[in-house]
């Protein structure tokens, strides 16, 4: 069975480009630009990597971000990722990028989205990974500042597929930027938000993300198995959630294996995602490695999680079609 995961073919939907960023690489970085660490050491950075919630998590992940500097250092992590998810048999990526993250420390968004695209035509021209960019306001700034980066993003706007949610989600429901997700639908970019799993009023807010903001897929979205009704509109609508399972087991203390056992059961569009690999240690591979141990799914439950991905992918059909009829060959050889 691992061997069968190891070479199936799949979309990754939810993988923020930050958050592969692997300890060796930040002090490589953190040396190129004179940036200090805390950690000395590889090996003491990986052992400081011990969340028990969304908010441990991300002070440790901002705080990461500081190496980041020019638009080489953008290119680095990225194209590092694209050689990782290639050697996994990820066949196509949408990514988040944060760019508020960046340009709230003085770095311009030009240098960010420069040194991504790049990576990503090489990764693609070199390696045969398609990639698409999606951006994320981060939900605890504020719907201004969220504002200004979507009028920023548009001189690049045929570089980015969608818009999405993230960060921390403690009073910071959907609804807050219900206007600036509104403009960047007239913009006509893509909508995904980020629900994460076992937040003070998850259901709620995957209801905001339905009916007051329109989004096409949830991030996440576990929580939404808690309400009956909510599973059926999110069924009627053919929502997509994509699901993060090693990250769940740091922030959630599981893996949400079950509940993605029991979406599948309900006939929900849910997927396999890696989040934040390089801090809940596990790229695509071994996300279905474990979701497949602990759930016991089987090779077409696994064929169906990957065909999920292709499905909700923002792409168009020929190129579906594409992804589809591989996973299929690959299915049945």
């Amino acid at each position: 069975m691992q061997r069968f995961i190891e070479g199936l073919p799949k979309a990754e939907l939810h993988l923020h480009i930050e958050g592969t960023l692997e300890p060796d690489l930040k002090f490589t970085l953190a040396a190129r630009n004179g940036v200090s660490l805390p950690a000395g050491s590889v090996e003491e950075m990986r052992a400081a990597y011990d969340f028990d919630d969304l908010s441990s998590f991300l002070s440790v992940y901002y705080e990461g971000m500081s190496v980041l500097v020019t638009e080489d250092d953008f290119y680095d992590l990225t194209f590092a990722y694209l050689g990782k998810a290639h050697s996994q048999g990820v066949l196509y990526s949408e990514i988040f990028f944060d760019p508020q993250a960046h340009t709230s420390r003085g770095i311009s968004f030009d240098t960010v989205i420069r040194g991504i695209r790049r990576a990503q035509e090489d990764g693609e021209a070199k390696l045969g990974i398609r990639t698409q960019l999606i951006m994320c306001f981060l939900r605890d700034m504020s719907p201004e500042s969220a504002a200004e980066t979507l009028t920023r993003s548009l001189d690049y706007k045929s570089w980015i597929v969608g818009v999405g949610l993230d960060s921390d989600e403690r009073g910071n429901p959907p609804i807050k930027f219900s206007q600036v997700f509104s403009d960047a639908r007239e913009a006509g970019y893509r909508l995904t938000m980020h629900c994460d799993v076992g937040q003070d009023d998850s259901v709620t807010h995957i209801w905001q993300c339905l009916n007051d903001i329109g989004v096409e897929r949830i991030d996440h979205g576990v929580n939404s198995l808690e309400d009956a009704r909510l599973v059926d509109e999110i069924l009627n609508r053919n929502l997509t959630l994509t699901v993060c399972p090693i990250s769940n087991s740091y922030v959630a203390g599981d893996t949400q294996a079950s509940q993605i056992r029991q979406m599948l059961n309900l006939g929900m569009r849910v997927t396999i995602n890696s989040d934040d690999p390089a801090y809940f240690p596990g790229y695509m591979t071994e996300n279905f490695i474990v979701v497949q141990r602990e759930a016991d799914l089987s090779k077409s439950d696994l064929v169906r999680l990957s065909r999920n991905a292709f499905e909700a992918a923002w792409i168009d059909e020929s190129e579906r079609a594409g992804y589809v009829a591989a996973l299929e060959a690959y299915a049945i050889a």
